[in-house]
């Protein structure tokens, strides 16, 4: 018997006491939601499945909004849960083989044996555990996020010929607007790699707790063992497939005719909009968790897409401000950023600005060439002032 009638939202009680915003404690229960479920739960569309792993990247500024021990809490709690296994914390083709064939597990649907090889990567800093730069293994986390993967051969110099069968990943890492911007190159976003990725963004704290100690709530760590049990109880009573209700499918239809005319008629740029063409599969996934989450009935209905869509879209407001920065130049970066210190100071003294921006623009040349381009395209006026010039924000 299950201890919490919700367990997504049992977890995000426990851990509220903590700065993080509400949703990022979402996020790191979905993950932990899907780690327990493992390749064991799908949606079966006849040509293809969806499963419920998930690519979450908390994407915030260094030490703003402790993103590293948020994912932590969730995931201290699914490693509690017997027989969910981790991949390393560095991966390497040789590492991930190896875990791989570790994980490998058989599990029973009636009469029949399901073989899976499910793991759940976490990691503190995304760049420790992918390098964008790996087209293969991008072009491999692609395929497994699709789940059209059935297995994959990988020879190695140190393991030798592996034979992976079901693979499947779930991730959950942490990362910063900077190193997204001086790390992804453009394959990333072609190949579709950050479009299967659900960027939770931050710049904030939800609330200041300068002493997390003292706002540790009564009977916590009998919450998480409680927690944990529920957690174990998804792990094992969930397998197969899930089905839609008529009332969910009458909802999904009509919002995906919607989806695709709005996707169509309002354009965006190119690493958006291959995210959009994949919201409903995200929306999928995540309904699964959702309904898993409540109840041991293999049953998606109305209220778990509706709230899936919630969730998701509750996103897409701070996504292309972590979109735009991919595959972005370190001066076009810094220009922006100089920029946006304009607008916000609305009248800056040349001198000023020249300081604010000389450690990335020493040269006074290359400063010049800067301001030049921004006046010719109307992004800053100067005017002549007794001091010098006076800079402020165009009207574009």
């Amino acid at each position: 018997m299950r201890q919490f009638p919700d367990w997504i939202e049992a977890y995000i009680d426990y851990a509220s006491f903590s700065e993080a915003p509400r949703r990022m404690h979402f996020w790191s229960a979905v993950s932990a939601v899907a780690g327990a479920l493992r390749r064991k739960v799908w949606i079966d569309q006849g040509y293809f499945k969806w499963h419920c792993n998930h690519y979450i990247i908390f994407v915030a500024p260094p030490g703003v909004v402790s993103k590293s021990t948020t994912v932590a809490i969730a995931m201290d709690i699914l490693r509690q849960v017997p027989g969910v296994k981790f991949g390393p914390d560095v991966v390497t083709w040789p590492a991930l083989v190896t875990a791989f064939a570790e994980a490998k597990e058989g599990f029973e649907i009636g009469e029949d044996i399901y073989v899976q090889c499910a793991l759940t990567l976490e990691s503190s800093e995304f760049g420790n555990l992918v390098d964008p730069q790996d087209r293969g293994f991008i072009d491999l986390l692609v395929s497994l996020w699709d789940g059209k993967q059935g297995s994959f051969k990988k020879v190695t110099k140190h393991v030798g010929k592996d034979d992976i069968e079901n693979p499947w990943i779930n991730i959950i890492a942490c990362t910063t607007p900077s190193w997204l911007a001086g790390n992804f190159p453009e394959y990333v976003v072609g190949g579709g790699f950050t479009s299967r990725c659900l960027l939770v963004y931050a710049d904030k704290k939800d609330k200041l707790v300068a002493y997390p100690g003292l706002h540790i709530p009564p009977g916590i760590k009998e919450r998480q063992l409680a927690l944990v049990r529920d957690l174990d109880h998804i792990a094992n009573n969930l397998s197969g497939p899930y089905e839609i209700t008529p009332e969910a499918v009458i909802w999904g239809e009509d919002w995906y005719v919607r989806h695709d005319k709005a996707r169509l008629e309002n354009g965006s740029d190119e690493a958006f909009a291959n995210y959009m063409s994949r919201k409903q599969t995200h929306i999928h996934k995540l309904a699964m968790i959702l309904a898993a989450s409540q109840s041991d009935r293999r049953v998606i209905d109305l209220p778990h897409v509706v709230m899936a869509h919630t969730m998701i879209s509750d996103l897409e407001q701070d996504m292309p401000k972590v979109f735009a920065k991919i595959g972005r130049s370190e001066e076009s970066l810094q220009v922006e950023k100089f920029l946006t210190y304009i607008r916000q100071r609305q009248t800056v003294p040349y001198m000023e600005a020249y300081r604010y921006i000389h450690s990335a623009f020493p040269n006074s040349k290359d400063f010049e060439g800067i301001l030049s381009g921004l006046l010719k395209a109307g992004l800053i006026t100067a005017e002549q002032a007794p001091g010098g010039f006076i800079l402020s924000p165009g009207k574009f």
